[in-house]
């Protein structure tokens, strides 16, 4: 699989999902051995969730995400959620995975996600 064609999917989804009312791309880059998609996204309920994936094909051609964040903000700004591996919370378990719940203003330990992941929690939680 090359980085377009594990690219290509990730927009069409976001197109055709009913939570999604539109999305720009902000920055989309891709070699023959990595690729970075971030996109801003506007959902039905007026949220706001920036996605950043960078990804990594090995040699068998397997795409993996390096490092990833999803940051869910209400109209105005202020964080519900954001999911990420950056790894400044390495006594977390699952390390370097977390959440930061920002309505309840703390870190909880997570678990790989990607971005169809990430809008189905969404989904569930504004339907």
């Amino acid at each position: 699989m090359t980085i377009a064609e594990y690219q290509k999917p990730v927009k069409a989804h976001l197109l055709s999902s009913a939570i999604i009312s539109s999305f720009r791309v902000v920055r989309e880059r891709e070699t023959q051995e990595d690729g970075h998609l971030r996109v801003r996204l506007t959902l039905t309920d007026e949220s706001l969730l920036e996605s950043s994936e960078y990804v990594r094909r090995s040699l068998d051609g397997e795409i993996t995400v390096i490092t990833y964040s999803y940051h869910w903000a209400d109209s105005e700004q202020n964080l519900i959620r954001r999911w990420d591996n950056v790894p400044n919370y390495p006594d977390l378990p699952n390390a370097p995975h977390h959440i930061h719940d920002g309505k309840a203003n703390q870190v909880v330990p997570g678990v790989p996600v990607d971005i169809y992941a990430v809008l189905e929690i969404i989904q569930n939680e504004i339907s």
